[in-house]
């Protein structure tokens, strides 16, 4: 197999020239009307198989940690835990869960409790709750951590800097099994993480749609000394940069609670910039991140239809109305809202679409539409909004009305990102 490994100087840099030679596919023609869902028809093989098939070697005879949650399985569903556990020749002494915990039950920012895996007996330590990083007593009991997670292409994901924060205080060996960019791994969008605003939701300096799989990113971050650590990617096979998730042949999981579908995964990257304020991204509803609405959005049809009008590519925008589930923003209470329709989701920009879905709301409602109030991270007290954008410029041109500006700057920022990714890239 091609196993791509950062451990040993002459194995990245190897890797890294062949990488050197692949060049990003350019995007696909616009089309005016919405591509079918496609057959799985694909046949990638994700990296705990391949791992299983041809590198056990790297793991037999060792006490492993697995870093994992519901969506890390083989394509005939199989949890990678059960996988590992039965495994000859592996010793599977402790599992780590990320935000949703070790099965992906667990609600947005629900913190998580450590304990024990009723299937399989081993020791389940929690990574989002009272730590956000394994303590030296989590780690005591492995010699190598394994990752395998399905994540969704977008830095406002938990998982993905659960891994990083990991890998950065381990001490230890990690593999990374890699599985699809489901968005398409050949597409960038949005600005570049300014540090001052890190936290869980963006820990590095990369695009806010990085078009990298999980193991890329570890290899970027690596590569570039953004993280000390010791990372061997385990790569999929017959894997290509301009699938969506779909083409690949792998069978859906819903990575988290909410994203429950490709189009909310793809819309992502810029509707979860709702989250950040008074309205609301969907949650409670049935389609998260597709929805956006608030109790004062009583001019909807006034504001979808403004929104139809700057032809953004790729969707429609349609009013509807909602109950939405107690225990969320505006529980209990029957909201208008925005609907966002994917009709081209090649020619879709999420990233542009949020920021106008954003300007849209305030222009209409200044007085009513609101960021929510701080919260406390690491880095102080720092505005949600900010959080998810990686920087207080969104808020500002929002409030200015000069969002033409930022998106040309984020643009640029895409572009130069997509520039620096290229020498750690894995697939063409």
């Amino acid at each position: 197999m091609t196993r791509s490994t950062l451990r040993q100087p002459a194995a990245m840099v190897a890797t890294a020239m062949c990488a050197l030679t692949l060049a990003l596919l350019p995007p696909a023609p616009l089309r005016a009307q919405s591509r079918p869902a496609q057959p799985r028809t694909g046949n990638v093989i994700p990296g705990i198989e391949v791992l299983l098939t041809d590198s056990l070697h790297l793991i037999k005879g060792k006490r492993v940690g697995l870093l994992t949650n519901h969506s890390g399985r083989d394509r005939k569903g199989t949890s990678t835990i059960d996988l590992l556990f039965n495994a000859p020749g592996v010793k599977l002494t402790a599992l780590y869960g990320p935000e949703h915990g070790i099965r992906g039950e667990a609600k947005a920012g629900e913190k998580i409790s450590s304990g024990v895996d009723a299937k399989t007996g081993v020791t389940v330590h929690s990574l989002y709750g009272a730590v956000e990083t394994p303590t030296p007593d989590m780690l005591k009991d492995i010699d190598v951590l394994l990752y395998d997670i399905q994540d969704v292409g977008a830095r406002v994901y938990t998982y993905q800097w659960t891994l990083a924060l990991t890998a950065a205080s381990a001490g230890k060996p990690i593999i990374v099994l890699d599985r699809p960019n489901p968005i398409r791994a050949d597409r960038f969008e949005g600005n570049i993480l300014d540090l001052k605003f890190r936290s869980l939701v963006g820990q590095h300096a990369v695009a806010l749609r990085y078009g990298l799989t999980p193991g890329e990113l570890m290899r970027y971050l690596v590569g570039t000394k953004a993280l000390n650590a010791q990372v061997t990617v385990i790569p999929m096979k017959n894997y290509t940069r301009a699938m969506w998730f779909d083409e690949t042949g792998i069978p859906r999981v819903n990575p988290s609670p909410n994203l429950r579908t490709l189009d909310a995964e793809l819309l992502y990257p810029g509707t979860v910039f709702f989250e950040g304020t008074n309205a609301t991204e969907g949650r409670g509803t049935e389609a998260p991140f597709t929805l956006m609405g608030a109790d004062y959005l009583t001019d909807h049809v006034a504001i979808a239809r403004t929104l139809n009008t700057l032809k953004l590519p790729g969707v429609r925008f349609d009013t509807a109305t909602r109950t939405i589930e107690p225990g969320y923003k505006f529980g209990g209470k029957t909201i208008p809202m925005i609907k966002v329709t994917v009709t081209d989701r090649n020619a879709v920009k999420p990233v542009e679409l949020g920021i106008r879905m954003l300007r849209a709301f305030y222009a209409a409602h200044p007085n009513q539409f609101m960021w929510r109030e701080p919260t406390v991270n690491a880095a102080g007290r720092i505005k949600g909004i900010d959080r998810l954008a990686g920087t207080d410029q969104l808020t500002k041109a929002v409030e200015a009305g000069t969002v033409d500006a930022l998106i040309a700057q984020w643009n640029a920022d895409a572009a130069k990102f997509a520039s620096l990714v290229k020498p750690y890239l894995l697939y063409r």
